[in-house]
């Protein structure tokens, strides 16, 4: 028994599994699939629409919203069905990228009422079928012109009950203005939009001269134009190569102003081909990294005055530079890429711009001359008939009497037919002719249109018979386009002369670190975790500390040198090194000139505008300068001028707030005051006020602060609340400090 349903088994095998080879089968199950895909479904046509798209519309045109009101949504969809049945979720979404609240298209082919979202976010959610409304936009008119006068095919639908168009008349080449993209197996589309006036001139261009150059057609359709506006960094080779090969990329940048009063950038467009939830994240991201401090704020303002991404800023800060540096670093600049793949003939093509055009050129003529065929033959049968009442113009008492002493209706025709020598379409004709109308005067006024007649078709057949009478009809369809729906562009055209470029920063990691500043010009970057290897700070013979503070390797490092001058580098520009180690040597490492020592060293991350450097002169002056002086826009390593040289510097003191400084002459003789007191100055140069007064041959020869000058606190009479003050003698504390 056993045995025998393993035959059985082994015969059924044998019926339905065959070898095959693996091509075979792609070949045979997988291709129809592809295809199907490829031509029915992810690619446009040459009207410039997918099938989803076209089943839509043509629907909504038998449905009368044309001319007609505004309808719900869910009733295009129900009745889109019966030609797309993809479920209503695929078809409403097909629809609200059409219309007008969607803001995707250009031209939007669907006037519509409600909430449809916005292409430029992803998250803005549109409402349900059951609460929108929609109707065809006027500009249907010239997609669906002709098609009721057999201009294009129509085929059967999906259960064969109605039918629909294989394409869309339109009079105009919409598949260059509005854009369009699909991914299908093996291949995908992507059509970026260009300005309708300028795709009118450039296809008439192409109707005068079909071997138009590229140039030329540059220079008439000048770039792609986006509905979300933004502008097109311009580079006429590269488009060039889109125009010629289809393929390609355009770089889009953001379109923004600056608020002086608000302190605000306000970004009103963005790429076509980005959101504002990326921009809005990514921007989150690189502030929670630090790399945008000079953002404070930033928020969605999106109202019903349109699209806006408002930015606060800090004050002083340079928006041109902050928005290239954005630019950089987020989707506010993008890159659109053109592959300009269209279905020609239910084959797949990659064409340019003028391959394009001249591809719709040839369709075009197609429909028109269906369309005057049709009007053709129309006209023609009008003809034939009012030939017919010109033969019973000589004779009707006759017609009437046939008509009278006939016996059964079925008899009128042929004995009209037989009475006058017409064919039978002409006998109905007469025989349906009102009572009222078999006079002389109605038939005469009816037969002198023959002559009209027979012009029109002697012109309609002259013009079907020559392509340049067609073309002649379609520029002048295209100038009326122009002039009816043309608009000025949305995407503006940047070059890249212009353009203000933020100097690329290498990504630094950021960490905690000690900074030390020896007298002699050492530098230390120490991390953390060497600080708690608690190793003692080796300086050469002599030497100590002169500045040293806690900060991070992102931080910004200024140097003030005894000749006047301010360098800066970076944290990150020095190699960490041990406790143990001497550093590197400043004047070195930042290129001072020869004899040149360093005077002070600040770590900042900002420069804030209450805090200010206090230069100690040895003619007994005093300067405070405003550290923001010293904030650069570019990325210069070198200040010269930094403060006055009417007189050498003694020392250099960072002030975040009021600090004691004691100040000791070539005597010995000591003043200690506090910072307040001395006057800030908001040019570099200025050479201060008298601090110290100092007799002939006199001068200051070193200034102290922090715990250095409350050593100095215990000294009689030398604290000062005015200035400028005379010195008390410090010599035996003075002599202490130099010798330490």
């Amino acid at each position: 028994m056993a045995r025998k349903k393993k035959e059985e088994v082994t015969e059924i095998k044998e019926a339905f599994i065959t070898d095959q080879h693996i091509t075979d089968t792609i070949e045979k199950n997988y291709m129809p699939y592809v295809m199907t895909v490829i031509v029915s479904r992810a690619i446009p046509e040459i009207d410039g629409f997918k099938p989803s798209h076209r089943k839509l519309l043509y629907t909504m045109y038998k449905m009368g919203l044309l001319t007609g009101g505004l309808t719900k949504s869910a009733n295009v969809v129900g009745a889109t069905m019966r030609l797309n049945p993809h479920g209503d979720a695929a078809i409403y979404e097909t629809m609200v990228r059409l219309t007008r609240g969607n803001e995707a298209l250009l031209h939007p082919f669907v006037e519509s009422k409600g909430s449809f979202g916005k292409q430029y976010s992803r998250d803005m959610a549109y409402a349900a079928s059951r609460y929108t409304e929609v109707k065809l936009a006027p500009i249907c008119a010239e997609i669906f012109d002709g098609i009721d006068k057999n201009a294009v095919d129509m085929v059967p639908n999906y259960d064969n009950t109605t039918e629909e168009p294989v394409l869309l008349p339109t009079k105009f080449p919409n598949i260059l203005v509005s854009p369009n993209m699909g991914i299908a197996v093996g291949m995908a589309s992507s059509i970026c939009s260009f300005n309708l006036a300028e795709i009118c001139d450039g296809t008439i261009a192409v109707l005068k001269s079909p071997n138009v150059s590229t140039d030329r057609l540059l220079d008439i359709i000048k770039a792609p134009d986006f509905p979300g506006g933004a502008n097109i960094i311009y580079d006429r080779e590269q488009l060039k190569t889109i125009y010629e090969t289809g393929r390609g990329s355009v770089k889009l940048r953001a379109r923004y102003t600056f608020d002086k009063k608000e302190n605000c950038i306000e970004i009103l467009q963005i790429p076509y081909s980005t959101s504002i939830e990326a921009i809005l994240n990514k921007i989150g991201d690189l502030m929670k990294a630090g790399k945008l401090k000079d953002i404070t704020d930033f928020r969605d303002g999106i109202d019903k005055n349109g699209f806006k991404l408002t930015l606060d800023v800090r004050r002083g800060t340079d928006p041109d530079l902050l928005m290239a540096k954005l630019f950089r670093l987020t989707t506010l600049e993008d890159d659109f890429a053109c592959n300009f793949n269209v279905l020609i003939d239910g084959a797949p093509k990659t064409l340019g711009v003028g391959d394009i055009l001249r591809e719709w050129v040839r369709f075009r003529i197609g429909c028109l001359r269906r369309e005057l065929t049709f009007e053709l033959g129309k006209k023609k049968h009008k003809l034939h008939l009012l030939r017919a009442l010109g033969k019973i113009l000589l004779d009707i008492d006759k017609a009437i009497a046939i008509v009278r002493t006939t016996e059964k209706e079925s008899d009128v025709v042929p004995r009209l037919m037989e009475g006058f020598g017409i064919d039978e379409v002409q006998a109905e004709y007469i025989a349906e002719i009102k009572l009222r109308h078999l006079n002389r005067e109605y038939i005469i006024n009816r037969i002198r249109e023959i002559e009209n007649l027979q012009q029109e078709i002697a012109d309609l057949e002259a013009t079907i018979a020559d392509d340049l009478r067609i073309k002649a009809l379609i520029i002048e369809q295209l100038r009326e386009i122009k002039k009816k729906y043309g608009q000025p562009r949305k995407t503006q055209l940047i070059y890249s002369e212009d353009i203000v470029e933020a100097p690329a920063v290498e990504e630094v990691e950021n960490y905690n670190v000690r900074v030390l500043l020896s007298r002699e010009g050492y530098f230390k970057k120490i991390t953390h975790l060497s600080l708690r290897a608690a190793d003692e700070q080796k300086f050469k013979e002599g030497d100590d500390v002169l500045n040293s503070e806690d900060t991070e390797n992102v931080a910004e490092l200024l140097f003030f040198s005894d000749k006047c001058r301010a360098y800066k580098a970076k944290v990150a520009d020095f190699d960490p090194v041990k406790a143990s180690s001497l550093g590197d040597f400043v004047p070195a490492k930042l290129g001072f000139d020869e004899g040149e020592n360093t005077l002070m060293m600040k770590a900042l991350k900002e420069y804030p505008e209450k805090d200010n450097v206090i230069f100690i002169f040895q003619n007994g002056k005093g300067v405070k300068i405003p550290v923001s002086s010293y904030d650069t826009k570019a990325n210069r390593r070198r200040l010269v001028g930094a403060y006055s040289d009417a007189s050498p510097a003694v020392a250099a003191f960072y002030e975040s707030g009021n600090r004691e400084i004691v100040i000791v002459n070539s005597d010995g003789r000591g003043i200690l005051i506090s910072s307040a007191l001395i006057p800030v100055k908001t040019t570099r140069t200025a050479s201060g006020v008298t601090l110290m007064t100092l007799k002939k041959n006199q001068k200051v020869v070193a200034a102290y602060s922090g715990d250095d000058a409350k050593r100095f606190a215990e000294v009689p009479k030398i604290r000062k609340i005015k200035i400028p003050a005379t010195g008390v003698p410090t010599d035996s504390l003075s002599e202490q400090l130099s010798i330490e």
